[in-house]
């Protein structure tokens, strides 16, 4: 598989579709449009059978998923019944992105594993990834629930801004080559690395963070966004050139030197008891990931 949550792959502007684009899904082809629309866009639960379809659809927009790395409309329908999420973006009727999530239990209590949030191309770069996340935060929460994690890719920067600096998640887990091999083009090749973000819905440090970004709708551009009040004892950069080094196969190995670069050094971090409390990114889009002692949760 490969997905992991939170990778909107908004970092990696793709073209829009065309109208009416086909995407193969299992059992046929459905149309794949690029609404263009003055209407402010729903978040909403997802309830129809239709829009669970729908949702295979987007994995392949987003992904360009093989079939064997799809998660099918039942997983969707599952993840409802249990106790999960499945929480939608809606253009007037037509399902534009979603956030996925299943239930879990750790440590002695319940908690959500988010893990899989995707937005339609021409949809990104507006705060969608953020209201859906926020969306998930507030059904969470009304049930008693104050924690859900996630994985995300190291190497994604506006991911990693998204998940520490705008959501106020933390990070102290590393998980190499998390998923296997995957089919996404995205990924190029890498392994499936991930990082789990903790978000601690109710906490002092959301709470913060979350009031302090309320005003944006969209990603902050400035360097001094690392939104991190806690000391800074540590620094991993990641390049923004990472992603045109995925692309090439001649460029490649620059990019799995990165990867095992940052790895190294993440996990040694993570050893000696550090967690990344903080993300910047500077006027030339590089990301800079932020590590010190979380001081509360």
């Amino acid at each position: 598989m490969g997905a992991g949550e939170a990778e909107l792959r908004g970092g990696e502007r793709r073209s829009g579709m065309s109208d009416a684009k086909q995407a193969s899904v299992p059992g046929g082809t459905r149309p794949i449009k690029n609404i263009e629309s003055a209407a402010p866009i729903r978040v909403a639960p997802v309830t129809e059978l239709a829009d669970y379809e729908r949702c295979v659809e987007l994995q392949l927009a987003v992904w360009g998923y093989s079939d064997g790395d799809l998660i099918p409309k039942r997983v969707f329908i599952v993840a409802c019944y249990i106790g999960g999420q499945v929480i939608g973006a809606f253009d007037r009727e037509v399902l534009v992105g979603f956030a996925m999530a299943l239930p879990g239990y750790r440590d002695g209590k319940a908690y959500l594993h988010s893990h899989m949030l995707a937005v339609l191309p021409e949809y990104r770069n507006a705060g969608l990834g953020r209201r859906l996340k926020l969306a998930q935060r507030d059904d969470a929460l009304a049930r008693g629930i104050d924690r859900m994690e996630w994985t995300f890719d190291p190497l994604e920067i506006k991911n990693a801004h998204l998940n520490i600096a705008r959501l106020g998640a933390i990070a102290r887990r590393y998980l190499p080559d998390f998923y296997g091999p995957s089919s996404s083009t995205l990924q190029g090749g890498l392994p499936t690395d991930r990082l789990v973000a903790e978000w601690w819905l109710d906490s002092r440090r959301v709470r913060r963070i979350l009031s302090e970004t309320a005003a944006e709708e969209a990603p902050a551009q400035s360097a001094a966004d690392g939104t991190s009040s806690d000391r800074v004892l540590e620094r991993v950069e990641v390049p923004r050139a990472v992603h045109d080094w995925k692309r090439t196969a001649e460029q490649r190995k620059l990019a799995e030197s990165l990867q095992t670069r940052n790895r190294l050094a993440l996990e040694s971090a993570f050893a000696r008891g550090l967690a990344i409390t903080g993300y910047e990114r500077s006027q030339a889009g590089d990301g800079c990931f932020l590590l010190g002692a979380v001081s509360a949760l």
